[in-house]
Formats: structure tokens, sequence, C-alpha cells
């Protein structure tokens, strides 16, 4: 059986557990982004040894490469990625929405060009669902248009309601299987009537989750937050919430204060290529001349290799020279600092001291690395 179990709560923070097929996730839980079948610069092994316990994989980029029957020939993404635990996988919408004069879009579907070599191809609610049972995907994301932002009401409104009559369709297509869940997408923008009438059409679904759809498309973080201030209260209490594509540290961290049970990001990853460290003490761009001589850890408090066995001097030195194991190292460490603090959550929320730990964590994480040198 696929289900939620919420375990406690601290004022608008929850705790809780989702039991898949797969194995268990608890949530809060962040999930590391594996767009085509790989968490980028990681093997399956390490990214295990960080503690994460889902994964998410991309329909739009697997179906073009390998392809879902290659997959699904290959004994599915857990097989085929030695990723035994749940795997999510998006629907595809928000990859379409990117493929600016590549698409067309119709009540039926969106037909594209493959970024790859120009070939043409279709995505419906019935094809995205179709795609990610050959992916073998734990949680089935409904397909869905992701509203661009900035959107008029007007426009947010037309988006939404077509994204609602797809999740209908998305539902109607979905092969229920003991421990497999779909989850329904809440679209409507910045707008609060608009979000309460996609919840209001996803309830009836009775969808195994909900996520918000939507948010970090531009619109900034101060409006992410009121808009998830009106959206959470309107989702069920008994299903996970799961705010998609997002985010930094401290979009998590006050994304979790407002009832947010899921996360996913590309962000730990293209950091850790680009020479970037996500740390309690905020961010740290390892290119800066001022580490050349540092023998300090990148974090004093992390386990993972780049701080356990090597100063910030030799990850300078890797990331300046383009060596492979730069990014390596820090996709590594950028992976474990963001389970560490979904965990960190999940024990304040166990001890009801969650707004203790998020006025610790703001005030060190906005006090900034070069306090600490």
């Amino acid at each position: 059986m696929f289900s939620f179990n919420l375990k406690k709560t601290d004022g608008r923070a929850r705790l809780g557990q989702i039991t898949t097929a797969h194995g268990i996730i608890d949530t809060p839980v962040f999930m590391p982004v594996g767009t085509a079948g790989t968490i980028k610069a990681m093997t399956a092994d390490s990214v295990r040894t960080t503690g994460a316990q889902i994964i998410l994989g991309n329909t739009y980029h697997l179906m073009l490469r390998p392809g879902a029957d290659r997959v699904h020939h290959l004994g599915g993404l857990h097989e085929m990625v030695d990723w035994p635990g749940p795997i999510l996988t998006d629907s595809g919408g928000f990859q379409v929405m990117s493929l600016k004069g590549l698409r067309s879009m119709t009540e039926h579907g969106v037909t594209f060009k493959s970024h790859i070599d120009g070939s043409l191809h279709e995505l419906t609610p019935e094809s995205s669902m179709e795609i990610q049972k050959k992916l073998d995907a734990t949680i089935t994301m409904a397909f869905d248009e992701c509203t661009p932002y900035p959107a008029k009401k007007e426009q947010a409104a037309i988006s939404m309601a077509l994204s609602m009559r797809w999740a209908t369709r998305s539902k109607d297509a979905f092969i229920e299987r003991p421990g497999y869940g779909l989850f329904g997408i809440v679209q409507g923008s910045i707008y609060e009537d608009l979000r309460q009438e996609s919840v209001e059409s996803l309830l009836p679904l009775d969808t195994e989750g909900l996520a918000i759809g939507g948010l970090a498309v531009g619109e900034g973080q101060e409006l992410m937050f009121s808009t998830l201030d009106f959206t959470t209260p309107m989702l069920p209490i008994q299903k996970p919430r799961y705010l998609m594509g997002v985010g930094k540290p401290d979009d998590l961290v006050g994304a979790v204060a407002r009832g947010v049970d899921m996360f996913d990001c590309v962000l730990p990853t293209r950091s850790g290529r680009t020479g970037q460290a996500w740390t309690w003490r905020g961010q740290v761009n390892l290119r800066n001349a001022r580490h050349k001589d540092d023998t300090r850890p990148l974090d004093e408090s992390c386990s993972c290799p780049a701080c356990r066995n090597h100063s910030r001097a030799y990850i300078h030195h890797l990331v300046r020279s383009d060596e492979m194991l730069g990014a390596m190292l820090l996709t590594w460490h950028n992976i474990q600092f963001f389970q560490d603090l979904m965990k960190g959550m999940r024990d304040a929320i166990s001890t009801e001291s969650f707004n203790k730990f998020q006025a610790g964590f703001e005030a060190t994480y906005r006090g900034g690395d070069i306090q600490a040198l």
C-alpha cells in the first residue's frame, strides 16, 4: 500500500513518513535530481551514503534518451541506475514549457521538437502516464502545464484550467499498483482564488499526494512564501505535499515552516559543477582566491569526503584547474548538506523545537561564510 503517516506537527511544520512499494520516505525530504537517470557526478552508492531515500527522474529527458522502452527493457529505472529505493518522475510539463519556439500546445497535448536532434514528439496526459509506468516510477506526476511567471490572471486561469483537465485524464490513464502513487499538481500562479479552484478540482481525483507547481519560476522568495501561506492550508492534512523545483536552503526551511513535506532541485548538483558549495553559513564560491591557502574543511560539521579528507585550498585548486574531482567532491558535499539540513528539521519537529531551529539556522546562514574565517 502507498500511504502517508503524519506523525507530528510543530506549528505548521510536519513530520511524516511515506510508505511505498520501494521503501520508506521520511518527511520533510529533499530529493536529489537525476534528470537523465543519474545524479550528476555521483554514483548511486555515494548518494545512498548521504542518507537520501528517494531520487527524481524526468519523463521528458528519459523518453528522448535512452527511450522509455529501452529503460523498461533494462528493468526500469530502479534496476538500470542501481536505485532500489523510491523514485519520483516529473511528468515533463516543466521541460516542455521551457521549449519556447519548439512546441505547440492543444487541448490534446503538446507537440515538440527534441532539443537533442530536432525530431518531433508528442506528450499527452495518457502518454506521460504510459512512459512513467515504463520507467517504473514509484511516484508518478500528473501531466500539466507549468504556468510561467509573470502571468496575468486571465492567462494563469486558462493555464490552470487546462492542467486540471489534464489531471483528470492523467488519473484515468494511471494504472494503480500496490505501493505506487500518482500526485496531482496545484496550479494558479500567485492568485489565491485560482489556487483554491485548482485544489477543489483535484480533490475528487483522490491522488496519493498533491504537488504545488508554478513556483520557483522567477517570482522570488517573498512572493513564493506568501503564495504558500494561503495554498498549503487548502491541502488535505493526510496527504504529502510536494513543492516542485525548490530550492535554496533558506527556501527549504521557510517552506517546511509553511507545511511542505517534499522538495527537489538541481541546485546542489549544478552548484557542485560550478565551484559552489552550500554550508550552514551560506554559499561558498571555491573559485575565490581567498580559499587558496585555507586549510579548513568546507564545513566542520559535515561528514562527506570533501570535508572529512580535504581542505578548501585543495578543492580550490581542483576547481581552478577544471579537474573533475572538484565537481565530484563539491556535489557530494552539497547533497550531504541538503540531507543533513532535512534531518535537522525532522529532528527539530520531533522535539517541538522547529522555531528554535529555524531562528538558529537563519542567524547563522545570513551571517555568511566570510565571518567564519
